[in-house]
């Protein structure tokens, strides 16, 4: 099964590193949860894939949103990682929701199964896009979706998380990250056009609550920083802290507790069944 997944990815998620992981990132804004309801026209309870599941951040998430209080039938998470299924496991306790080992391209579902398939935060790993696509026609009904969705740090709005976004990148090592669009090539393929509509998108600006431990925290769960050798990802959290302390563009929340806003913008990506 891991065989299809990308080296860095195996080793940065691996066993070990998935309670930072989970700890360390953030969960998605209200108004996404919200929109992504919006996509299956059915009122009865619906059969969902979220595939890429990882610790269960999203799979939580959309469980407790209240516009899905009465709209899950079934919930059948995905994940390659064996480290993060445990993790998932142990933190999603819902009787709606089960989580097996797959990948994008083979995820063990039935045809025609799933109302709406999710994938949160986990898509520009995807190593075949039109085996994907493929797996996606596959699995769901007729009137189905894909919704992606993806959170990222927003460089544009403070000097600060430009600066600490430079520091991580220099680390990625050619790593098929999301900030990349390679995911977009998707929606050239083959396997894609015949069976979806073109992709609607749709994005969010807002902020969330930052403290130093959280901005180091959540830099050292990136999968290309949590494989470096100790020394240098200490060096790493070193020059965070020293761009933290620099606090160009910084918004104080509470100067005094050492809070403050955290730019961020959240992506969602909706492809239809034909």
């Amino acid at each position: 099964m891991t065989t299809n997944v990308h080296a860095i990815a195996q080793t940065g998620f691996g066993t070990g590193t998935n309670e930072l992981y989970d700890r360390a990132r953030p969960s998605y804004p209200t108004e996404s949860l919200s929109y992504i309801r919006q996509i299956p026209k059915s009122t009865a309870p619906l059969n969902i894939v979220e595939i890429g599941a990882g610790t269960g951040i999203f799979t939580r998430a959309l469980l407790a949103h209240s516009d899905w209080a009465t709209s899950i039938g079934t919930l059948r998470a995905v994940e390659p990682s064996d480290g993060m299924c445990d993790v998932w496991t142990n933190t999603v306790n819902d009787s709606r929701a089960t989580i097996v080992k797959g990948t994008f391209d083979n995820t063990g579902v039935e045809d025609g199964w799933a109302d709406l398939i999710i994938i949160a935060q986990a898509f520009h790993w995807c190593p075949d896009y039109g085996k994907a696509s493929a797996e996606f026609s596959r699995i769901l009904k007729k009137d189905g979706a894909v919704a992606f969705i993806w959170n990222l740090e927003d460089r544009e709005r403070a000097g600060w998380v430009a600066q600490l976004r430079d520091r991580i990148e220099a680390h990625e090592k050619g790593t098929p990250q999301f900030r990349l669009g390679l995911w977009r090539q998707t929606f050239s393929t083959p396997e894609y056009t015949s069976s979806f509509h073109p992709q609607e998108e749709k994005k969010w600006a807002y902020h969330i609550l930052a403290s130093e431990q959280i901005v180091t925290d959540r830099a050292q769960s990136k999968s290309y920083i949590s494989v470096l050798p100790s020394d240098e990802k200490a060096n790493v959290v070193e020059d965070i802290k020293v761009i933290l302390q620099r606090g160009d563009g910084m918004v104080w929340i509470n100067k005094e507790e050492g809070t403050y806003q955290y730019p961020y913008k959240t992506y969602v990506v909706v492809s239809r069944k034909k």
